[in-house]
């Protein structure tokens, strides 16, 4: 099935506009969901930040912005599912198109800018998921009891700034979103490292991420009413001393994880030829050009936090072998995009099978 999946996405998807094409795939994936959802997950389990994963590889945040298909994508094998990203208000995200493909280097140019529907609908949806699945859980106590257990995936929220919030009120913002979404989260992401909401970067001066972070905590253990993983996610174009002040503030906030690393602005380096790289436009760049940045982040992150933090992988991450270079450069967990929709639906089962008996036979 994947064999074919590259044929059509190569000679046929790739002539189609990527955005119609998500929604086309995502409503696929939805409808088969009470199929795959029975299916049991392909990897082992891994301890992080408290929780139990099913695995080592989850979804980054970006494919589900509104908290729609969470158990459907599970059911494709991934061991968590991070949604969003979630603003405090409804907004529309940028004009279209706002979505490209440079197949060549198996990249994808997005200028989404948070298109979502807001934390109030978002939790909403959340509150309802959640009371679905309360008959659901009890069923699946029981079935985990006769050895037949199917480990549910982690859920993460993902937020960020709402555009239309000036700076000074971004903090504000970032509380509204918290304390209507960290009840459902099982761990949770500031998001300072999209390129495109214009002033967010900014936030990743250690300046302006202290307080954020430290508001940030404060609601979630408000209104959560236990402790909820707190990550920020960086971006890949910080300077060196920049992540490693990123990773000191981390500490010492007595965070539970970093994020590395969000898409690049920057071009360096790309097969695709001038004119598909202009007729993409501006930005953020995911896909295989970002692994070898990613794990330079994630080897000066490691360096830095000891093993005193968890530490999420993400970019460039689409063979077996870029996933263990990414644990090996310090990673305790692995997350993909762009490789789920250059790869198919079955790349995240055959990713998380596959780390699962490496890790087995070592």
């Amino acid at each position: 099935m994947d064999a074919a999946y590259r044929a059509a996405f190569d000679k046929v998807l790739t002539r189609t506009d990527p955005e119609r094409i998500h929604h086309t795939a995502f409503r696929a994936i939805r409808a088969a969901g009470p199929v795959t959802g029975r299916l049991r997950q392909p990897g082992s389990t891994v301890r992080a930040m408290g929780l139990e994963f099913s695995g080592l590889l989850g979804l980054a945040a970006g494919f589900d912005k509104q908290g729609i298909g969470i158990d459907a994508l599970a059911g494709l094998g991934f061991a968590f599912v991070e949604i969003g990203t979630i603003t405090g208000r409804p907004q529309p995200g940028n004009p279209k198109p706002r979505l490209a493909r440079l197949p060549a280097d198996r990249a994808i140019v997005n200028r989404m800018g948070f298109n979502n529907d807001g934390a109030e609908v978002v939790a909403q949806r959340l509150a309802e998921r959640a009371r679905r699945r309360g008959p659901a859980e009890e069923r699946r106590g029981r079935a985990e009891r006769n050895h037949e257990s199917r480990p549910r995936a982690v859920l993460g929220l993902n937020i960020g700034k709402s555009k239309v919030v000036a700076e000074e009120d971004a903090i504000a913002d970032y509380e509204f979103s918290t304390g209507l979404l960290a009840p459902y989260a099982d761990y949770l992401v500031v998001n300072v490292s999209s390129p495109n909401t214009p002033g967010l970067r900014d936030l990743q001066a250690v300046e302006k991420l202290e307080p954020l972070l430290v508001a940030v905590r404060r609601r979630a253990d408000e209104t959560a009413g236990r402790h909820v993983p707190l990550l920020v996610k960086i971006a890949p174009d910080l300077d060196d001393d920049d992540v490693r002040a990123v990773a000191d503030l981390a500490t010492a906030q007595r965070l539970d994880g970093i994020v590395a690393t969000n898409t690049t602005i920057g071009r360096e380096g790309l097969t695709s030829s001038t004119a598909q790289v202009e007729a993409a436009g501006g930005g953020g760049l995911s896909g295989a050009p970002l692994r070898e940045r990613a794990n330079e982040v994630l080897t000066l992150l490691r360096g830095r936090v000891g093993e005193q933090l968890t530490l999420i992988g993400v970019g460039g991450i689409t063979t077996v072998d870029d996933a263990w270079e990414r644990l090996d450069a310090g990673a305790d967990l692995l997350q993909g995009y762009s490789a789920f929709i250059y790869e198919g639906p079955l790349w995240a089962r055959r990713m998380n099978r596959a780390l699962a008996e490496e890790r087995r036979s070592q």
